[in-house]
């Protein structure tokens, strides 16, 4: 199931195979591959693995991966709870620890917490590289990225809240949640199928944004930059499309979830789908933040 997705593109058991009607490693047996449009049902007479969508019936393990754990729904959501603890812990610390507005009123320094918002930030860049990129992921590598994103996170929330109030955090957090739940049931209750062409859509748009949102940061240390982060309408428009992206972002990451236990890949794998989810949360959660603090700006 070769995939668009460069979180798990570098996953040898998400690729396995090629898209088309494939060999199963180790018993022989074609199954279609994830690069087609297919609906649910893998253990219909001619869909999928065999066996599996029957009583009882379960996918092959691969070859050389017999007698190790699966990945299941209850390994993504407890590593994915794992990581949104870390993030929250390592969050709320950084919150407590760098100065608050009492203190920058009695003439300290914001040093720190800007200090904390450039480590976490460019950290977690870095992790988000490596993790994307490594064949064999790393649950290490997939909590100091969390705790990366805690220190950014706790950083920026911060001073968000200084600058507008309003809970504007508690907002911001709500709506994330708000937003994965609601994905999550249109996902399901809709039977939303994921193809070729809309994987490549989001990935490109993904690093589309990205690159830009890089050239704003470049041509902000020169001239006054495109406005993407101002605001202001095209720092509204900006962020709206990130949201919206963000929820293309999840949407992708379930079918990933959906189809890695259905082809009962290796329990590690857990840790690569919750580092896509908090990939995709976090991409909600800053885009959130800045749309409201725009509208309470106005």
């Amino acid at each position: 199931m070769q995939s668009n997705n460069p979180v798990f593109r570098r996953s040898e058991e998400f690729n396995r195979n090629a898209p088309g009607n494939q060999t199963y490693q180790g018993n022989g047996a074609p199954y279609q591959g994830y690069g087609q449009d297919q609906p649910r049902g893998y253990g219909e007479p001619g869909r999928g693995l065999p066996g599996y969508g029957q009583p009882g019936g379960q996918p092959p393990a691969p070859q050389g991966q017999r007698g190790q754990g699966r990945m299941t729904i209850d390994s993504v959501v407890q590593t994915t709870a794992i990581t949104l603890g870390v993030v929250l812990v390592v969050a709320a610390a950084t919150w407590i620890l760098t100065p608050g507005l009492d203190e920058v009123a009695a003439n300290q320094s914001l040093g720190p917490l800007y200090a904390a918002a450039v480590i976490g930030g460019g950290l977690a860049f870095v992790l988000s590289l490596v993790n994307s990129f490594k064949r064999v992921i790393s649950p290490a590598l997939v909590l100091a990225f969390a705790a990366a994103e805690g220190l950014a996170l706790g950083a920026l929330s911060k001073s968000f809240d200084m600058a507008f109030g309003g809970g504007i955090v508690i907002q911001a957090v709500l709506g994330t949640f708000a937003a994965f739940g609601g994905t999550l049931a249109a996902y399901k209750f809709f039977d939303i199928k994921v193809g070729n062409k809309f994987r490549t859509f989001v990935v490109a748009a993904m690093f589309g944004m990205v690159g830009l949102s890089l050239l704003e940061v470049v041509l902000g240390m020169f001239t006054s930059g495109l406005g993407l982060f101002e605001l202001g309408a095209v720092g509204l428009l900006f962020s709206i499309a990130g949201l919206v992206l963000g929820v293309f972002m999840l949407i992708m990451d379930f079918d990933f979830v959906e189809r890695g236990v259905a082809n009962g890949l290796p329990e590690r794998e857990s840790w690569r789908a919750s580092f896509g989810l908090l990939v995709s949360l976090v991409w909600i959660y800053t885009n959130l933040l800045r749309i409201l603090a725009i509208l309470q700006n106005d």
